[in-house]
């Protein structure tokens, strides 16, 4: 099977090199990839969003299955666009159309969802700048802190959470008045605060029936001790030793059940992965977020995890017919550790050459922001790198991608020394 995956990030290389493991991988492209995909696919000088000239290419390489990384095609119709053209419409896509993908394209629709299905959730007003003062009202009954959230797509960074409500107010007024993130924060959903430790779910579902991939937990602040502004995400491990098999059932029962129940009596036709952002709040799982994909840099922790044909899977989520499909999970643990330019996530130099790539080490390392040069791969994003450690422990597994980590360096390299050191003691 000739397959196509959309994007050029750290997630994409995960699933890459995840894909082309299976014996159904004849010919893998990357549109656009990166440098660490060039070496086990072949790139595709196409963006994301060039919806005609990805349709071309595939059509002129025979590609059978697109799986799309990044959640701006997804939220920009890239499955309505195929599936409108009489050439197109055949080949199999993970990833959901339009009308799913606001499920992670709106912070409103996605709240909205979840109260219409019972799906528990923190509650929640959504403002718009004409209601300003209302949305001040409003504050003024809330007890801080105060979560913030613009309504659409943000790159991970549109929620803030205000510990006062005089902040949260000079907060909503910097969103809705001035644009913070510009047309994201035309809306902005004022929500409680939800006291709890955070994790990831993963689900890969055909509309009907899913399969739930590995857990995982990422850290988003910059900053060792979650200290500091957020970002698209420091690091992430799997398993999370709170995630309990008694929590987990839950999370399927209350959760998962009920997601895929509503999106087919809302009528809505979802293939693809559906990334749930959860809180557990003292054994009772509150869905903070949906994601229409998975996450960077879960994806980079959770893939090393799963021991089944992943791409069976997937063709089994594209075509429908996921039922009665199984999916097996190694025991081993994995510590993701995203390896960052110097100044992100504000402004940060780009060109800086990599040095220590070619080590050998046991640990994978994906690349994120990455450019070749010449003769050099250099930095070209924010999160640049991110390196994976397997282990029979937590510690085996931090241990493997820190010594990985402590290998490469650039000019200006920043990484967290505290990736999954708050779970080795933790107490369930």
């Amino acid at each position: 099977m000739n397959i196509l995956i959309i994007g050029n990030g750290g997630r994409e290389h995960a699933l890459a090199w995840k894909i082309k493991q299976s014996p159904q991988c004849d010919k893998l492209y990357v549109a656009p990839g990166n440098p660490g995909t060039a070496e086990i696919a072949e790139n595709v000088s196409i963006a994301v969003h060039e919806f005609s000239k990805l349709g071309q290419f595939c059509l002129e390489n025979a590609i059978e299955l697109v799986i799309v990384g990044p959640e701006a095609p997804l939220v920009d119709g890239i499955r309505d666009f195929f599936e409108a053209d009489p050439k197109l419409n055949n080949i199999l896509m993970v990833g959901p159309g339009k009308v799913g993908a606001q499920l992670e394209g709106s912070k409103d629709f996605s709240k909205q969802f979840m109260l219409r299905n019972n799906i528990p959730t923190a509650k929640a007003r959504t403002f718009q700048v004409t209601d300003l003062d209302q949305a001040f009202d409003y504050i003024s009954t809330c007890k801080p802190p105060i979560v913030l959230k613009a309504d659409g797509l943000a790159a991970g960074k549109g929620v803030i959470i205000s510990l006062s409500q005089t902040e949260a107010k000079a907060v909503v007024k910097e969103m809705l008045v001035n644009k913070k993130f510009g047309a994201a924060s035309a809306k902005v959903l004022i929500e409680e605060f939800l006291n709890g430790i955070e994790l990831s779910v993963f689900v890969l579902t055909d509309g009907k029936d899913y399969v739930i991939l590995p857990e995982a937990k990422d850290y988003k602040r910059i900053g060792d001790g979650d200290t500091g502004p957020n970002t698209g995400g420091m690091g992430a491990v799997s398993p999370v030793v709170f995630a309990t098999s008694s929590f987990m059932k839950r999370v399927e029962e209350e959760v998962v059940k009920p997601t895929i129940e509503g999106l087919q009596k809302d009528g809505i036709d979802y293939k693809g992965f559906i990334f749930v952002g959860l809180m557990n709040v003292g054994g009772t799982p509150y869905v903070i977020e949906y994601n229409a994909r998975m996450g960077d840099p879960e994806t980079q922790a959770v893939m090393p995890r799963i021991k089944s044909d992943f791409l069976e899977l997937l063709i089994a989520a594209a075509s429908g017919s996921l039922k009665d499909k199984t999916i097996e999970i190694d025991d081993q643990h994995a510590v993701t550790i995203a390896l960052v330019s110097g100044g992100y996530p504000g402004d940060y130099e780009k060109g800086k050459v990599i040095r220590g790539l070619q080590n050998h080490s046991k640990a994978l390392v994906f690349h994120a922001g990455t450019k070749q040069h010449k003769e050099n791969v250099v930095t070209e994003g924010g999160r640049v790198l991110a390196i994976s450690g397997k282990g029979n422990s937590l510690d085996e597994a931090r241990e493997e991608a820190y010594e990985t980590a402590k290998q490469i360096q650039w000019d200006g390299l920043y990484f967290r020394n505290d990736i999954g050191q708050d779970l080795l003691n933790y107490k369930v």
